[in-house]
């Protein structure tokens, strides 16, 4: 099923305008016609998009394409983030010791090549994660699972009931919200084992196949609403109907994702009609978007938040005073209302809106006067200098001067390293850098995600295993990492809320991060499209519900 076969056996379904938008990648484009009503066309930068197995893919957008296109166990109720919902599973039930979970899967569901779904496609889905052993994979082995015992732990009793075992009794809450990640995808086993390679055990492949890797990098084995049709990176990906869908047939026959980097070429492509949806709009083209009486916008707060992070191993950074004197020398209200405006929403915890014990306290005001005063204190009245890695693109830059701007105005005295992702990422996961401006989203819709990043870190030693953010700022804090480990094992939903509050709020007071603003997702969409609905996390931003008039 190679991309240029695809390509020839849809220009039927594609004629005119829709199939001429494949063939245009990127940058402005001229006027089309109007996309056909049973087809969506986005524009959005795709480029992350690296593999499409859910197995490996770590990325946002391809979060998308996987939680349209694929189903889980359960999966996250986006109007009550405090639930989650039947995936492919009809029921499931938790033993009294909090270790065993029953799922009951839905009877005479079929994946979209036909083939029933049985326990036996979700227990070997669970194996190949495992012993793959990709980036995302710890989201399932943290729960005990290896390559030696998860035959054993995630197991078909039969065909439509599947166990689970844990090694400890954690928050079902928290081992239901993992199970939702898209790496907890359940996989069509006879279709990918069709393409499995034989392997020679090695560094690479512990075992004796490659579990179907090298096909799923650029194929689809699932059961959700759409399938992922052709995949061209760094260009387009579509998406059409799953006619074998077991919920409610989605409406659109087709979505096409447009690899479109800029956010006024995006704009202009919508008012002209040549896309339905525009996904990466800054403020300015956002707000010339929600004045068009032809367009309308969507948007929703995003399990992502973007911090100031101050590395410890800088002896004037670990100071308490100088840790507290930052978060006095942002000015949120002047970066909240321009380069924040409708993207972003100021916020000084760690944890997003709508997770379990959220805290909502933004307690920091800007005070240049305050911020000396605790710099004094800790004996540096006359100020000092760091250096500062930010990554090149916007909202970041700006807020990255915006910071340089106001801390000299106490003596701090900042330089700007900008530098791409990659060369940022890289030195600050080495924990070599002063202060770095860092985004962080959420690995699945619960509170100990972030919690395990910001104020958990078992080992600080270089060789550490387990990196969390703290850890890369060298932010030794045994206390706070046994009060992670224990919100985890707190059954009770309330009581668990306040461990997580507790938790907030002693970072707020002296963690090495300066909390700056909560993402918000923004799409500008045709006033012709109904049912556009964005969700709290990227696996969630369901097409199922999109029509067009």
């Amino acid at each position: 099923m190679k991309s240029e076969n695809i390509t020839m056996r849809m220009r039927p379904l594609l004629a005119g305008a829709a199939f001429s938008l494949l063939l245009v990648s990127g940058g402005m484009a001229p006027a089309f016609a109007e996309t056909p009503a049973d087809t969506l066309v986005e524009a959005w930068a795709i480029d992350d998009t690296i593999t499409l197995d859910p197995a490996e893919s770590f990325e946002l957008s391809p979060a998308e394409f996987i939680g349209n296109a694929y189903d889980m166990l359960v999966r996250l109720d986006i109007n009550d983030t405090t639930k989650v919902k039947g995936g492919i599973a009809d029921s499931w039930t938790v033993s009294d010791d909090g270790l065993t979970y029953t799922f009951k899967l839905k009877p005479g569901i079929k994946f979209a090549s036909g083939n029933p779904i049985t326990a036996e496609d979700v227990a070997w889905s669970f194996e190949r994660v495992v012993k793959l052993d990709k980036s995302p994979a710890f989201i399932l082995t943290q729960f005990g699972l290896t390559g030696d015992n998860v035959a054993e732990k995630a197991k078909a009793v039969d065909d439509g009931t599947f166990v689970f075992t844990v090694d400890k009794a954690y928050a079902p809450s928290f081992v239901l919200n993992c199970l939702t990640a898209t790496v907890g995808a359940v996989l069509d086993k006879k279709l990918v084992m069709e393409h499995a390679e034989a392997t020679t055990p090695n560094d690479e492949y512990k075992y004796d196949t490659d579990f179907g890797y090298a096909w799923m990098k650029t194929h689809y084995a699932g059961s959700g609403p759409f399938s992922i049709r052709d995949w061209r990176a760094n260009e387009i990906v579509v998406m059409e109907r799953n006619e074998n869908y077991y919920g409610d047939k989605p409406a659109l026959a087709r979505v096409i994702y447009r690899h479109v980097k800029e956010s006024a070429t995006q704009r202009l492509m919508l008012e002209a009609g040549d896309v339905d949806v525009a996904r990466n709009l800054e403020p300015g083209d956002l707000e010339a978007v929600s004045k068009n009486p032809d367009l309308t916008t969507a948007s929703a707060a995003k399990g992502t938040v973007y911090y100031i992070s101050l590395n410890q191993k800088n002896e004037k950074l670990a100071k308490p005073e100088v840790r507290e004197a930052f978060k006095y020398l942002v000015d949120y209200d002047a970066i909240g209302s321009t380069l924040l405006k409708g993207v972003g929403e100021v916020r000084q915890t760690y944890q997003a809106k709508g997770v379990l014990g959220a805290l909502e306290e933004n307690p920091y005001k800007f005070d240049v006067a305050k911020a000396k005063e605790l710099l004094e204190k800790a004996g540096l009245k006359d100020g000092f200098s760091v250096t500062f890695d930010v990554r090149n693109t916007q909202p970041v830059t700006g807020i990255a001067e915006s910071f340089q701007q106001t801390a000299a105005q106490a003596g701090v005295k900042i330089e700007i390293i900008p530098g791409d992702g990659k060369q940022t990422l890289t030195k600050y996961r080495a924990r070599n850098h002063d202060l770095y401006i860092g985004q962080w989203g959420m690995d699945y819709w619960d509170p100990n995600s972030n919690a395990e990043a910001f104020t958990s870190n078992p080992d600080n030693g270089d060789d550490a295993s387990l990196k969390t953010l703290a850890w890369r700022n060298a932010w030794d804090i045994p206390e706070l990492t046994e009060q992670v480990k224990a919100a985890l094992l707190e059954r009770d939903s309330d009581k668990r809320a306040e461990l997580y509050k507790k938790l907030q709020q002693e970072a707020l007071e002296t963690s090495p991060f300066v909390m700056l603003y909560q993402q918000i997702e923004v799409a500008g969409v045709r006033g012709n499209v109904k049912g556009y609905k964005l969700g709290p996390s990227f696996d969630s931003n369901p097409l199922a519900p999109i029509s067009k008039d």
